[in-house]
């Protein structure tokens, strides 16, 4: 088999698309790049669903941290308490095991037997944990950056009779961002690293279908060499951070563009007249 006969074969994989049967001898340097990157599919869409749902949720865990209502601050306070004082790998097996006590027959709802068995696969099961954890680290980000708006833009806005969800609009929300998003790409970066978790967590790979760290390891066990397939697991890693760093920088851009740093100047030929 060719190299491009096996990216035909093995690129899709992880989805459920080629071959349905792992290559069991004679590995070969294009197999292990081609499953591996097939395995980066899941990789990239826990950390991409876990970031974007996530990030609403981080607003507004924020939003009531810096609430004055006691009953609105204080579950948020403990919500990122309980999700960043705890290592994520023990909330992906607690999170596994409180889903298998659910009826394996499922949920009576009015009714309607609304089915369980779904949630203890790692497409969704594991997505969630993830959700849950980067809601909480983006929280205390976004919290931290509401806390260091300039007392004197909200007093400006006070003083035109900009208040209450006009102010929050154009004041606190795009000040926030761009005080937080520096951080945040951080946080973006940490959370797809963090996908590499999910093949240790107690949440199983459907039909040997699994993300880049399944295959790895499986090349590293039917080869008895990890000096391969692990470095090919970093170097996706590595691209898919300066993907992230290259997305998230335009955004930077795009919320400073007020900024002098940021505005690009006309560059003027003035010769120097002979006197």
């Amino acid at each position: 088999m060719t190299c491009w006969e096996t990216i035909q074969a093995y690129a899709f994989r992880s989805i459920g698309h080629g071959e349905n049967l792992l290559p069991r001898s004679d590995f070969t340097i294009c197999q292990q790049v081609t499953l591996i990157g097939s395995g980066m599919i899941w990789n990239i869409y826990f950390g991409v669903l876990a970031l974007a749902l996530g990030f609403f949720l981080a607003v507004a865990v924020a939003l009531g941290k810096s609430s004055r209502h006691l009953l609105v601050r204080k579950p948020a306070e403990w919500f990122v308490f309980v999700f960043r004082g705890s290592p994520l790998f023990i909330q992906f097996f607690l999170a596994y095991e409180a889903l298998q006590l659910l009826p394996k027959a499922g949920i009576n709802v009015l009714g309607i037997t609304v089915e369980t068995a779904w949630t203890t696969r790692a497409w969704a099961g594991a997505l969630f944990v993830l959700f849950l954890n980067t809601s909480a680290y983006a929280a205390e980000i976004f919290h931290g950056a509401l806390k260091s708006i300039p007392k004197g833009d909200l007093e400006a806005a006070e003083a035109y009779g900009i208040t209450g969800w006009q102010k929050f609009r154009r004041i606190q929300w795009p000040t926030m961002l761009r005080l937080a998003w520096p951080a945040y790409t951080n946080e973006a970066i940490f959370l797809f690293h963090a996908t590499t978790l999910v093949f240790f967590s107690g949440f199983p790979a459907f039909r040997q279908m699994g993300d880049a760290l399944y295959y790895a390891n499986y090349f590293a066990d039917k080869t008895f060499n990890p000096f391969i397939p692990y470095p090919i697991v970093a170097a996706y890693f590595i691209a898919l951070t300066l993907l992230v760093i290259g997305l998230f920088g335009l955004v930077n851009r795009r919320l400073n563009r007020h900024l002098p740093s940021n505005v690009k100047s006309r560059i003027r030929l003035r010769p120097q007249l002979i006197r």
